[in-house]
C-alpha cells in the first residue's frame, strides 16, 4: 500500500511519516520509506545524524541507471534516454517489489533507524536558477509507476509541502494520502486546496490533526475539515525531544498519540487498491507531459510508450523482464 504524507510546511508531516514508518516496522510489516520533499528531513526524523543523512545515495543521481533497469526489454521504449518521469511500464519492463534484491534498492536504499529509506537528494546550490525540483522527484515518480506493492506491504512517502505535488501526476500514485493539518487557517487552506484537486481523481484523502492543544483546537479542525478528519495528535514531549535530535524508543510515545498511528494503519489496510485506476492515471499524465514538453524534448511522440493492454498490478509481474542476478 502506497501512502503519501502531505501538508503545509511545518505542519509535522515529516514527523508523522517517520512515526508511521517506525510503527509499521515495529509491528513486522515490510516497508520502504521515501523522502520526496524538497527539504530532506526524513532521515533525521528517523534518527540519522547530519553526517549520516548527507551520506545517503540520492535517487536523482542514479536516474540514468534507474531508467535503464526499469526499461528492461520493453519494445515500446527505444532507450533509457527516451524515458521521462511519467513513462509507464509495459510488457518487457521490470517491475519493483517492496522487499527484493534489485540494483535500484542496492544502490539507493539504506537502513536508518530500522527503516529502509531512499531519498531524492537535496536541492543544492548548483541547482539554483538552473534546475527544477521536479527533475529530482522524477526518479520517485518512475519508481512508483513500476512498483507493485501487495496488501500488507507498505511504501511511505514524505511529499513536498503544500499542493506542489499537483504539478505532476505524482499525487495519483498512492492508495491513501494523509494530509497533516494544524488548527490554523493557513493549514486548513492547504487542506481545502489539496482536497479540491484530489476530488477530480478520486484520491483517497484523510486528515490527521497535529499540534492539538485543547478542545477548541479540535473543534476548529472538525468545523473546517469535517468527515475527512481521521484523528489528531496532541502536543508531544516525545516529538519535541525527537526534533532536538533524541529519537527514543517508539513505546515512549504518548499512548493517545500511539493509538492514532494504529488508526491510521487501519485506514490504510481498509483501502482497496485500484490498479486499473492507477494505470489509467499513469497513462493520462504521460499523455499530458508528452504534449506539454516531453515530445518536443525527445523529438518523437512519447505516447507510443503506452501499452494499452498492460494493467499495472500483481498479475503484471508475469509479463515483465526478469531481475538480473
Amino acid at each position: 500500500m502506497k501512502i503519501a504524507f502531505v501538508g503545509k510546511g511545518g505542519s509535522g508531516k515529516t514527523t508523522l511519516a517517520a512515526l508511521v514508518a517506525r510503527h509499521l516496522v515495529a509491528t513486522g510489516r515490510p516497508l520502504l520509506a521515501v523522502d520526496a520533499d524538497i527539504n530532506q528531513h526524513l532521515a533525521a526524523a528517523l534518527g540519522a545524524t547530519a553526517e549520516q543523512a548527507a551520506g545517503l545515495p540520492p535517487l536523482g543521481e542514479g536516474l540514468p541507471r534507474i531508467k535503464e533497469y526499469l526499461r528492461g526489454g520493453n519494445p515500446r521504449i527505444s532507450s533509457a534516454t527516451a524515458m521521462v518521469k511519467t513513462t509507464p511500464p509495459g510488457v518487457g519492463s521490470r517491475l519493483l517489489r517492496v522487499i527484493e534484491e534489485n540494483p535500484v534498492w542496492t544502490a539507493h536504499v539504506r537502513e536508518v533507524g530500522g527503516v529502509r529509506l531512499a531519498v531524492t537528494g537535496a536541492f543544492t546550490e548548483q541547482d539554483l536558477g538552473v534546475a527544477c525540483y521536479h527533475s529530482k522527484v522524477g526518479a520517485v515518480e518512475l519508481i512508483l509507476n513500476h512498483l507493485v506493492d501487495l496488501p500488507g506491504e507498505y511504501v511511505v512517502v514524505d511529499m513536498t509541502a503544500g499542493a506542489d505535488s499537483f504539478a505532476s501526476g505524482l499525487f495519483t500514485r498512492f492508495d491513501r494520502t494523509f494530509l497533516v493539518c494544524e488548527p490554523t487557517l493557513r493549514s486548513v487552506g492547504v487542506y481545502r486546496q489539496y482536497a479540491a484537486y484530489a476530488r477530480d481523481y478520486d484520491v483517497a484523502l484523510s486528515v490527521i490533526g497535529n499540534k492539538v492543544e485543547d478542545d477548541a483546537d479540535l473543534a476548529f479542525l472538525r468545523e473546517h475539515v469535517g468527515a475527512d478528519l481521521l484523528g489528531h495528535l496532541s502536543r508531544s514531549a516525545y516529538v519535541r525531544r525527537a526534533e532536538r535530535g533524541t529519537v527514543g524508543p517508539l513505546d515512549e510515545l504518548e499512548p493517545a498519540n500511539r493509538a492514532v498511528l494504529d488508526r491510521l494503519v487501519d485506514q490504510v489496510d481498509a483501502t482497496v487498491q485500484d490498479w486499473a485506476a492507477f494505470t489509467r492515471h499513469a497513462h493520462e499524465f504521460h499523455r499530458r507531459n508528452a504534449a506539454a514538453w516531453a515530445n518536443e524534448r525527445a523529438g518523437t511522440d512519447l505516447t507510443a510508450q503506452i501499452d494499452p493492454d498492460f494493467v499495472m498490478g500483481p498479475a503484471a509481474i508475469r509479463s515483465v523482464a526478469p531481475t538480473p542476478v
